[in-house]
Parts: C-alpha cells; sequence; structure tokens
C-alpha cells in the first residue's frame, strides 16, 4: 500500500524531503534508505517522464511517500501522475483561486473533483480497486506551488479555495517574478514570503518551501515551515563530488 503524504501533512511535524531529478531508481532508493521522510518527484524542471517516474515510485513508494511536481496544471499530467501511484502533487504556477480551484477538482475523485477513474497502478491492477476508491480523496495531497507575486498578492483567496492542504514557496521564481531572479535574501522577497506564511498560519494550512543548503532549511523551519524539499540529487552530488575532489588536492 503506498503511503500516504496527506495524513504525514495533517500530522504537523517536520517532513525533510529529498528533490529527485535524476530519473534513476537507485537514486530514489538511496535517499529512502538515508531515511528522508518524503520524496519529491520533479517532472518539471528535469528529463523525467511519467515512465521513468513510475520506476522511481515502483522502488520507493511503500517505504516512504512520493510526491509528484507535474510540469503544468493541466489534467493529463495530474491524471497520468496520480494514476502511477503519486500520494501527493504539486501543481506549479497557481497564481489565483481559479487555478487552485482546477488543481483540486483534478486531483479529486467526484463529487469533490472532476478525476477521471483508471484502473492502473494506483489502485494495484484492480487488486486494491475498492480501498483505493474509497481513501484516495483523504489520502492524496493537494499542494500549490507560489513561485509568483501575482500568486502573494492573491494568496488568501487561493488559500480559501477547499482541498488546497499545502503551499509550497518557490523563493527563487519569486525572486525571478520580482525583477529579482536568484536573490531569494532580498528583502522584498523575505517580505513577500512572509505573506504568505502568515496567510497559511491563519488557515492552519502546510507551508513547504525549497531549500537550497541545510542552512536555509534550518531558517525556514524557525520561520514555520514543516514541510522541507532539501535541494536536488543533481546539487547534492556536484556539491559532494566538488568537495570531495578539492579535499584530495588540498
Amino acid at each position: 500500500m503506498t503511503l500516504s503524504f496527506r495524513r504525514r501533512l495533517l500530522e504537523g511535524r517536520p517532513l525533510i524531503g529529498a528533490l529527485l531529478q535524476i530519473p534513476l531508481p537507485e537514486v530514489a532508493e538511496l535517499f529512502a534508505e538515508a531515511g528522508y521522510d518524503w520524496l519529491f518527484v520533479d517532472l518539471e524542471h528535469s528529463p523525467m517522464d511519467a515512465r521513468a517516474a513510475l520506476n522511481l515510485l515502483t522502488a520507493v513508494d511503500k517505504q516512504v511517500p512520493c510526491v509528484v511536481r507535474v510540469p503544468w496544471n493541466d489534467e493529463a499530467s495530474i491524471k497520468k501522475a496520480l494514476d502511477i501511484g503519486a500520494t501527493g502533487i504539486i501543481v506549479p504556477l497557481v497564481n489565483n483561486a481559479d487555478d487552485a480551484r482546477l488543481a483540486v477538482a483534478r486531483c479529486k475523485y467526484p463529487p469533490l473533483g472532476s478525476r477521471s477513474v483508471g484502473i492502473t497502478r494506483a489502485q494495484r491492477f484492480d487488486l486494491d480497486f475498492e480501498r483505493y476508491m474509497r481513501e484516495a480523496n483523504d489520502d492524496i495531497a493537494v499542494i500549490v506551488q507560489i513561485e509568483h507575486v501575482e500568486a502573494a498578492r492573491n494568496i488568501d483567496s487561493i488559500l480559501d479555495v477547499p482541498g488546497v492542504d499545502g503551499v509550497f514557496v518557490g523563493p527563487f521564481d519569486l525572486s525571478g517574478s520580482m525583477g529579482k531572479p536568484g536573490r531569494i535574501n532580498d528583502p522584498e522577497v523575505q517580505q513577500a514570503i512572509q505573506t504568505i506564511i502568515r496567510a497559511c498560519e491563519k488557515r492552519e494550512i502546510a507551508r513547504c518551501i525549497y531549500a537550497h543548503t541545510p542552512a536555509h532549511a534550518r531558517t525556514y523551519m524557525e520561520q514555520g515551515y514543516r514541510v522541507i524539499g532539501l535541494c536536488t540529487d543533481y546539487i547534492l552530488l556536484a556539491r559532494a563530488a566538488a568537495a570531495a575532489l578539492k579535499e584530495v588536492r588540498d
């Protein structure tokens, strides 16, 4: 049985995840064995497709919850990610309440949404169909990505949409939309992030964020974030490789 990410969100405890962009199941297995609380499978900014994501989920999703970031807020992408067994969906570039309503509807079966019924890996190829259909709407987390200044301005109306379980802040894209690409510590960027945090606090909605370094992660947790996507597999590998080489050469 695939582990429910939404139930873990509702518990409110810190959840440290790894952001996976390398399309190899042994990489997912490595992070699961290392003890990460969840895995962020990225189909937006990686060479992965649904087939590659399926290989990652097959390797680890009974051991650790796997959340898929789809490339866009469209029905086909969300449906495919759910059908391969994702226990949560991160929807990029949600800028207003209409975007949020579409995201929720595409993740939920009727009467809560409009997700179509397929019988595939998520339902364990019909062997777990009845339980899955009964519990899917409660188990699957819908996380909207707030990564544009327009979304920060509309945050209250976005979070008032029923069915939004979490907000994933994209600090780098947010800074770019403010004309300050990459300057995530700029006071105006941080002010926008604080606006998002306060809106989540009022509604007890899970706050999630990408942390580029462990130091960023600690800072974000002090600010009230409980769900962290800690760096990416590519970046962690690159840093470790560079550090090992430097240590030997020095």
